[in-house]
């Protein structure tokens, strides 16, 4: 990474006309484009949610988002409820016993992840950016140095540089170091390179276990 990182003094990033105009323009007719042509995919995938265990279709998430502000995210439930206060209270693998039959497969395909164009569309999130972490995890926003603070200068993401380089098998130190380089080369070409990677990696279903500890004190 750092052999492509060019001078600190070139670096526009999330001060650049892209990052701050174009790419939200981007966001916002992309975000509605997708809704329209996938709105029954999101039926579908409702009604089976609903179908196979109780609960709502929709899990709704307090996280951290531009700025550190709290924002509410939403993903299609893959759990049955109440599993964010039993056990670890995060998503380890497909092995998770607290995962619905079709939670697993919704996962598997990143279609949980759909309801987010919703968030998009409101302008909590990006289609590319940091993933927003929970509010409690790795650790309450008070607690990031300032260094680590800057990931929050963007909108968060769907997808983003720490997610093509390793997901949930980089521990969270590193992951905060990647979202910060990203937040100091955002670019058009750059968000390109993340979109069509993570589609390799939604198909392989690539770097979506936890391995070891994911947090390092």
């Amino acid at each position: 990474m750092s052999d492509n990182m060019p001078e600190k003094s070139k670096r526009r990033g999330a001060h650049g006309f892209y990052a701050k105009v174009v790419k939200r323009l981007f966001d916002v007719v992309l975000s509605a484009l997708a809704l329209i042509l996938l709105w029954p995919l999101l039926a579908i995938s409702a009604i089976l949610v609903k179908a196979s265990s109780e609960g709502p279709a929709i899990f709704k998430q307090k996280r951290l988002g531009r700025g550190a502000a709290e924002f509410t995210i939403y993903k299609f439930r893959t759990m049955r409820i109440n599993s964010e206060h039993t056990g670890s209270g995060v998503y380890s693998d497909d092995n998770d016993p607290r995962m619905t039959k079709i939670g697993k497969f919704l996962r598997k395909t990143s279609i949980d992840e759909l309801p987010q164009l919703v968030n998009i569309l409101k302008g909590d999130m990006s289609f590319i950016g940091p993933r927003p972490p929970l509010t409690y995890h790795p650790w309450p926003a008070d607690e990031y140095s300032a260094e680590q603070r800057r990931m929050f200068e963007v909108r968060p993401g769907i997808t983003g540089w720490a997610q093509i380089h390793g997901r949930k098998a980089v521990e969270w130190n590193k992951r905060i170091e990647l979202n910060v380089w990203y937040v100091d080369h955002v670019s058009f070409a750059l968000d390109l390179k993340i979109f069509f990677v993570t589609i390799g990696k939604v198909f392989t279903n690539a770097d979506n276990e936890n391995k070891g500890a994911t947090v390092v004190k």
